[in-house]
């Protein structure tokens, strides 16, 4: 795979982004994500997933550049159903994955890791969904997930204002479980990982099957609408606007079409 490497300790296979300098999330990058399932789902050496990134971030958001090749609305929205594709099948994936999360998990990044089991931060972490800014919604189910973790209020804050927490915070609000020193951060989520792989696959699969009776039907439409709405705003006036300004590092000036 050439955005994510893996390496196996322990029982527990680390999967490490690789995609400098910021770890952006692109199509290329969430197909290796779905490659990396398949390779250790049938590997019973392998118990428990730990999904990092390498350099200053875990992952600072999608590639941008990416949606300027994407002429309609329809293309942006068969991206957004794709990306949750592969991230529902991380959610309910029969091993347990752990996000170690340093630097920023913004956007797309932090999508990716409200899909794993478990979040695990550093304290200085910036987790946030600043899609707004940009002209756009988030796609990849985040107007879903964060409000099962955040609660609706604190989920419309963030979103609104397109503005980061920590991720002190993010332990506060119940978006990550622990947060640590960033030197420890991924010794102390290894850590825990192995003791957790130690348990039998057969009750950790059955666990994972459990959570996930807590979705209903109307999350899953919910997440459909996402996937139809970011393709809809992608055809406006303010989302063109919103990318340029952000690949030519100004501030967007939104008019409303």
């Amino acid at each position: 795979m050439e955005f994510l490497s893996l390496k196996v300790e322990e029982g527990v296979a680390i999967a490490t982004i690789q995609r400098p300098p910021a770890n952006a999330l692109s199509r290329g990058l969430i197909l290796e994500v779905d490659e990396m399932l398949s390779a250790v789902e049938n590997d019973d050496e392998i118990r428990v997933i730990v999904l990092n990134g390498e350099g200053r971030f875990f992952s600072a958001g999608a590639d941008i550049k990416e949606f300027t090749e994407i002429s309609s609305g329809e293309e942006f929205t068969k991206l957004a159903l794709g990306g949750q594709k592969v991230f529902e099948r991380l959610e309910t994936f029969s091993k347990p994955v752990i996000a170690a999360i340093h630097g920023a998990a913004l956007g797309g990044g932090l999508e990716l890791a409200m899909a794993c089991h478990i979040r695990y931060v550093s304290e200085d972490a910036k987790l946030g969904l600043p899609e707004l800014q940009l002209g756009l919604i988030p796609g990849f189910a985040g107007t879903q997930r964060l409000p099962r973790y955040v609660g609706v209020a604190k989920a419309a804050e963030m979103l609104f204002t397109s503005e980061p927490i920590s991720g002190k915070e993010a332990v506060q609000v119940g978006l990550a479980t622990r947060a640590f020193n960033v030197e420890e951060l991924l010794p102390k989520t290894l850590e825990i990982a192995k003791k957790i792989a130690q348990k039998s696959p057969v009750t950790l699969k059955a666990t994972i099957e459990m959570l996930q009776f807590g979705k209903h039907q109307a999350y899953f439409e919910g997440v459909k609408a996402e996937a139809e709405s970011f393709g809809t705003v992608f055809e406006s006036e303010d989302a063109k606007e919103g990318i340029q300004a952000f690949l030519e590092k100004r501030k967007a000036t939104f008019t409303g079409k």
